[in-house]
């Protein structure tokens, strides 16, 4: 008889940003016609900007022609946008990475989600606490998370890297000394979803350094690293000393160019990272090859329009309105009384919850006093109790009438 995958069983429920839209809709069917304001889930809601367009319209013209048709991508993408990548991501930081170590996707949530099949199910994860989501699922649905405490909120099989206040949301390398387990694989996000926290060269460097002593791999999310506004913050571990052999980064198209409708990302694996003798990079690519046909080709011409100067010029004002929206929200709630933290290299706010309230709580008080909605922290993981997740990806309306409604409150 078939047996099922019975990791999937011991998951938690649904899907986090399911469990809202569950509540938003019973709150909309309940009070029709009242506003709503959506500061939960992260998508952008700026047009694409010009520069794209226009490449994409060009690229669809493309393969209305015999001449120009293009069917099936190659396997890692195509060369003119892997060169872009390369060229203005990371040698223009003088970060050395080649062609055949930039793989091109669908999306960062699926690189992501499985990158872990390049790893052992004895490998122990580390993740920082709070953390997105995916991270832990993806793991939990391989068979390496063990099994779910539903009163802690947390899983018997990983080891977890508390980001709190103290800290600055910042995970702490273990000590020498410490009785922390040694983790295989750790999952770092900066600046990170959910808290806007970011971490300075030095502090990724120690990471790197650990992970290269104890022979660990990091998978860095660098998703949000155009939001940046502050020097001395890396926009990628390859700035640091020995990251390519230790570390992958994943990258998105999403929020930096508008794409979270076009669907586009990237993963840099370096040759020089081997594990028990094997490289990762062919590894990574074997799976690529086997279980992704590749992102369309207009898509990829619209990833390549990001590198132009008109791309980085419109791109980059997009990015400084949605800036723009998080200080409004920061500066607002702070100002109001508010804990307040993120939204300075970041576009999410992490707003402490008033009164000793849960996350879930807050966020039924603020949907039903305020019609606005956020993120409970809780739904990040144990740490992020007493925290809401707030983002800048709506319009700067939507801000000021948010910041406006919660004060009132």
């Amino acid at each position: 008889m078939l047996e099922i995958n019975e990791n999937y069983l011991r998951l938690p429920g649904s899907y986090l940003f399911s469990t809202i839209a569950e509540k938003v809709a019973a709150y909309q069917a309940a009070n029709p016609g009242r506003g709503l304001i959506r500061l939960g889930i992260g998508d952008v809601t700026r047009p694409l900007a010009p520069a794209i367009i226009e490449a994409l319209h060009a690229a669809v013209a493309e393969m209305g022609d015999p001449a120009s048709f293009r069917g099936y991508p190659p396997d890692q993408g195509f060369t003119f946008l892997r060169r872009a990548i390369v060229e203005q991501d990371f040698a223009a930081r003088g970060c050395d990475i080649a062609l055949d170590e930039v793989f091109v996707s669908d999306g960062a949530k699926s690189d992501s989600a499985n990158i872990q099949e390049l790893f052992g199910l004895g490998a122990r994860i580390a993740v920082c606490d709070p953390v997105y989501p995916v991270y832990i699922d993806s793991n939990a649905m391989a068979g390496r998370a063990g099994t779910y405490n539903a009163d802690t909120g947390v899983w018997s099989g990983l080891i977890y890297l508390p980001c709190t206040r103290d800290n600055g949301f910042a995970p702490e390398v273990p000590a020498a000394s410490s009785a922390t387990e040694t983790p295989d694989v750790i999952y770092l996000c900066f600046p990170n979803n959910p808290t806007g926290a970011t971490v300075t060269l030095p502090a990724l460097q120690e990471w790197v350094d650990y992970a290269n002593r104890v022979g660990a791999v990091i998978v860095f999310d660098a998703a949000y690293e155009a939001f940046i506004t502050e020097e001395g913050i890396p926009r990628s571990i390859y700035e640091c000393d020995g990251a390519r052999t230790c570390a992958i980064e994943l990258r998105s198209f999403s929020k930096t160019a508008g794409f979270t409708g076009l669907r586009l990302a990237y993963t840099v694996v370096p040759r020089e990272l081997v594990r028990g003798g094997v490289s990762l990079r062919d590894m990574w690519a074997r799976r690529h090859g086997t279980k992704f046909n590749g992102a369309p080709y207009v898509v990829q011409r619209a990833g390549e329009a990001v590198y132009s100067p008109a791309g980085r010029a419109q791109t980059g004002e997009q990015i400084a309105y949605y800036m723009n929206n998080a200080r409004v929200i920061r500066d607002g709630l702070s100002s109001a009384g508010y804990e307040v933290y993120g939204g300075v290299n970041a576009p999410y706010i992490w707003l402490g919850t008033p009164g000793g309230a849960t996350s879930w709580g807050f966020f039924d008080r603020l949907l039903e006093s305020a019609g606005v909605v956020g993120t409970p922290g809780a739904g990040f993981g144990p740490q992020g109790e007493g925290y809401l997740r707030l983002t800048a990806f709506g319009g700067l309306e939507d801000a000021v009438e948010a910041v406006a409604r919660i004060r009132e409150m």
